[in-house]
């Protein structure tokens, strides 16, 4: 392998060690999440036991965005993305102790550590792509991003269904430390094959460099943390739960779904540039982020007139999952390059830590509504809380940037 990656151009090279770096981890975070939700469900904790048990998990990702962008832009993505996949072994072997010993702090506490290690590793894999494609090459770059982020979120579907593959085959301190095993043999090489001065900035950035400047990244970020909540406020805590007790669907079952659409919607994600304009030499500004969530809007209420109406829940359910999944997929890969072209090329870890903090606020919001407004109310309640989120983001996305012109290099 090592021979076939060094024929390679070196900024290919390095995107195939980013990109294979990122699938590792995302496969044991996905898993965790699933692992969690299912284990704690059959303990008898209540949707917003489970929900607050990702409490520090979204928390600590809101401030690993802002801080991480800062030490990626002084340290080097490397280093931070290689600190995430540390961190991440870390957090796996702290669930692995005795059941008598895995209280509620505890596992929020392992969960804090998995949410710095995530948002270490993700901001630092899309940062670094902006420091591989010349300034010109705005198609090249959203293709990129599109392929990056929509290939981690089919494995994160896959890392789904491992989860709840892994809780019936291992159990859970089995699954837990099978994970940790894997993902250290993976440090071990990113250690060695990552370039070392990979995102670093030329002048070093200030502290009070880590809070964004730019109109536009501070309109999308906003827009981001709507668009966010508005997934996670149904689809974290709501719909496993609901899958499980009103389905009456068993892990398997609950694990294979989910894993099915989260792979499908990274599918969708990686071919956004073809459905939004690219051969047509098109690449998105403000005015497609604010049509496309306005046609995302539409869904979750639809979704919502469905249960409500006495038809038959699991065609309405699953079938309006399958069309909010694709449609969301094309907004967040819209957002993802978006956020990339935005990114001044000086420390882009800067800006794109900026937004994502956004991201994870968004998820920290979506995930506490959702058990908490599941629990209170159903789920049909957090699906209106969805469009209402969306219809929010399509708002904040007519302040955005609009091209006046084709841009130069989108077919490339």
């Amino acid at each position: 392998m090592a021979a076939a990656l060094s024929r390679l151009a070196p900024e290919v090279r390095q995107y195939l060690l980013i990109t294979g770096n990122y699938w590792a981890f995302t496969l044991t975070d996905g898993a965790l999440r699933m692992l969690v939700v299912l284990h704690f469900d059959s303990l008898g904790y209540s949707p917003l036991q489970i929900a607050l048990l990702f409490l520090f998990y979204e928390l600590f990702g809101v401030i690993t965005n802002l801080v991480g962008g800062y030490l990626g832009a002084r340290l080097g993505l490397n280093r931070t993305m290689n600190l995430g996949l540390l961190m991440q072994v870390v957090a796996l072997s702290m669930l692995a102790v005795p059941a008598a010993s895995l209280t509620v702090p505890w596992v929020m506490a392992a969960q804090a550590l998995s949410g710095i290690a995530k948002d270490l590793n993700k901001m630092s894999a899309k940062s670094a792509i902006k420091t591989l494609i010349p300034a010109g090459q705005q198609g090249r770059l959203y293709q990129w991003v599109a392929l990056l982020t929509g290939s981690k979120n089919a494995l994160k579907g896959v890392g789904f269904f491992l989860g709840g593959a892994l809780l019936v085959l291992l159990g859970f301190k089995g699954a837990v430390l099978a994970m940790a095993a894997v993902l250290g043999v993976i440090w071990l090489a990113s250690l060695v094959m990552l370039r070392s001065d990979l995102g670093k900035a030329k002048a070093k950035p200030r502290f009070s460099d880590m809070w964004s400047k730019s109109c536009a990244i501070n309109v999308l970020s906003a827009a981001r943390l709507f668009l966010f909540g508005a997934r996670d406020v149904w689809f974290v805590v709501a719909l496993p739960v609901y899958l499980s007790q009103v389905f009456g669907w068993d892990f398997w079952s609950v694990g294979g779904f989910m894993a099915l659409w989260v792979m499908g919607y990274g599918v969708v994600q990686s071919v956004a540039p073809w459905l939004t304009g690219k051969k047509q030499g098109r690449v998105p500004d403000g005015r497609a982020a604010c049509l496309w969530a306005l046609l995302l809007t539409a869904i979750p209420a639809l979704i919502a007139l469905g249960l409500g109406s006495g038809q038959d829940a699991h065609w309405v359910l699953i079938g309006g999952l399958l069309v909010f999944g694709v449609l969301f997929a094309i907004n967040s890969s819209l957002h993802s390059y978006l956020i990339v072209s935005y990114a001044k090329e000086d420390g882009v870890s800067l800006d794109v830590g900026f937004y994502y903090m956004s991201n994870a606020m968004g998820r920290l919001l979506g995930t506490l509504l959702s058990g908490w407004l599941y629990q209170s109310q159903g789920l049909a309640c957090c699906l209106w809380v969805s469009a209402l989120f969306v219809l929010l983001a399509a708002i904040l996305s007519v302040g955005l940037p609009r091209h006046k012109t084709k841009v130069v290099g989108a077919g490339t």
